[in-house]
This record gives structure tokens, sequence and C-alpha cells, in this order.
């Protein structure tokens, strides 16, 4: 799996997971129990990863979101 987006922000998670869906591209976020147990309060971001296969066509479908993203480019 491979990180492709990490933050704190729900509106940009969900966006990016929106754009991966409909480029077909499948995405599981990580950290978003341990998020809520901390209250919230934005310490620990959640991560949404892809297969590694997927990795260069996620980062193309989320291209327009680019700015937004935190996961280094590889």
């Amino acid at each position: 799996m491979r990180e492709i987006v990490k933050t704190n922000d729900p509106v940009v998670l969900s966006f990016a997971r929106h754009l991966l869906a409909d480029a077909g591209i499948e995405a599981v976020v990580f950290d978003g129990h341990v998020s809520s147990v901390e209250g919230s309060i934005g310490a620990i971001p959640r991560r949404l990863m892809v297969r590694s296969g997927d990795e260069a066509a996620a980062r193309r479908a989320l291209a327009q979101i680019g700015e937004y993203l935190t996961a280094p480019e590889k």
C-alpha cells in the first residue's frame, strides 16, 4: 500500500476518495479511528492509501487537488 494523501481536512479526504472512486481506484483510510480517539484535535492526520500498482494513476487522478496533498511525490 502507498500513502497518496495525508491530511487532517475531512473535506479534502472525502473529495480525494470520490475522485479515486470515479477513476476506478480502490482507496482505504488509515488512522481514522485513532484520529477519532484522540478527540479530533488534528494531532494525527488520516492517510489515504492505494495499492502500490495504482499509485501513479491515483496521483494523476488527484492532480487537480495537488496543492492540498501532503504525501511526497515518489
